[in-house]
């Protein structure tokens, strides 16, 4: 090699060492991180296996907090009485060990610890699974579950079998439902509307906050334009945004309104994606669909409309989070009507 190297050849090679000891200390927090959640995942099966499972919920815990005592003497901070339980919570949580190897590869400790609090079993699947296809941070996930972002979902209102069968989709084929993506209500709460705003105000600032947008509505949306002209016969119409969605495949219209949603607003989208269908879907893609964001709605009035068939999804939109305890009651209290109407579905089927 020569002894005189230019300033650009420093510059390159101050580049390509730069990147290989990122990918190196990458590499290794991954490698440390896996080992670490194994070793967690080991100690909470132990305690589970031959203190907790055959002995008293006191004498455990007295045993625990021993345990605790001589491990923190001999190995320094982190085998606290609660970290012992969070071992166990893992173990209980991830009863199968090569679940748990695929899991720390692709979430942290902190993910899991997060994780392991969830109690219902199916959302916490939900949580594992869109935590791992949107690549959330620790601080994201928590938000995520911090908004209700499961029970706002349409996944939720759904029978379990379905909620099951759609996150093993997207698990491992990497196919996404309508279903994970659509959502009720939107939180834009980080758009920051005063109390007076117009439809413009709401799309000229979803635009200049599309990254937290983007992240409400999942990361697999790309952005392709405001004001969208499509000119059909001698009129010109305009779709307020529209976006691709990459593992639904297909093209995704939101129509924004200031008030309360409107029947004719059904044939208005309607209109918009029988034309995006017949000049904008490229070959080996989905069918359009549209989210129409508005203020107030009545779920009567959109169920008669049978929205769902042409592929519209009528939700609303917050610029506020309510009360957690009223937001909780609320969205329950619709997800317990929905469950209840599939089983009458069911039911008169079976009949």
């Amino acid at each position: 090699m020569s002894d005189i190297v230019n300033n650009s050849d420093e510059v390159n090679l101050f580049r390509q060492i730069k990147e290989k000891i990122n990918a190196s200390r990458k590499n290794l927090v991954s490698v440390v991180n896996v080992e670490m959640v194994s070793l967690y995942w080991n100690i909470g099966k132990s305690i589970k296996s031959q203190i907790l499972k055959n002995s008293k919920a006191e004498y455990g815990k007295s045993i625990i907090s021993e345990l605790s005592i001589e491990l923190t003497k001999e190995y320094g901070r982190g085998y606290s009485q609660a970290n012992l339980f969070n071992m166990v919570r893992l173990f209980d949580a991830v009863e199968d060990y090569g679940i748990l190897q695929t899991l720390s590869v692709k979430l942290s400790w902190s993910h899991l610890l997060k994780l392991i609090t969830i109690e219902d079993i199916i959302k916490r699947e939900f949580y594992m699974t869109m935590c791992i296809n949107e690549r959330w941070s620790v601080r994201t996930l928590n938000e995520r579950i911090n908004s209700m972002l499961y029970e706002r979902t349409a996944i939720s209102r759904k029978p379990e079998e379905t909620i099951i069968e759609d996150l093993k989709l997207l698990k491992e084929n990497n196919k996404m439902t309508t279903d994970l993506f659509f959502r009720d209500p939107y939180v834009l709460d980080f758009l920051g509307l005063q109390d007076k705003y117009s439809e413009k105000d709401i799309e000229n600032t979803i635009l200049v906050e599309l990254e937290k947008f983007i992240l409400e509505m999942g990361r697999d949306f790309a952005f392709l334009g405001r004001q969208v002209r499509i000119t059909i016969g001698n009129k010109d119409y305009y779709i307020d945004l529209l976006f691709y969605h990459r593992k639904l495949r297909r093209l995704v219209l939101i129509e924004l309104k200031l008030g309360e949603f409107l029947p004719e607003h059904k044939g208005q989208v309607e209109l918009y994606l029988r034309w995006l269908h017949k000049n904008e879907m490229n070959e080996g893609e989905e069918p359009p669909i549209a989210v129409i964001l508005c203020a107030t709605k009545s779920d009567e009035e959109v169920e008669l409309l049978e929205l769902d068939k042409s592929g519209i999804h009528v939700a609303q939109y917050l610029t506020q989070l309510p009360p957690k305890e009223l937001f909780q009651e609320k969205l329950h209290k619709a997800i317990a009507i929905a469950k209840e109407k599939f089983e009458l579905n069911d039911r008169s089927k079976s009949k």
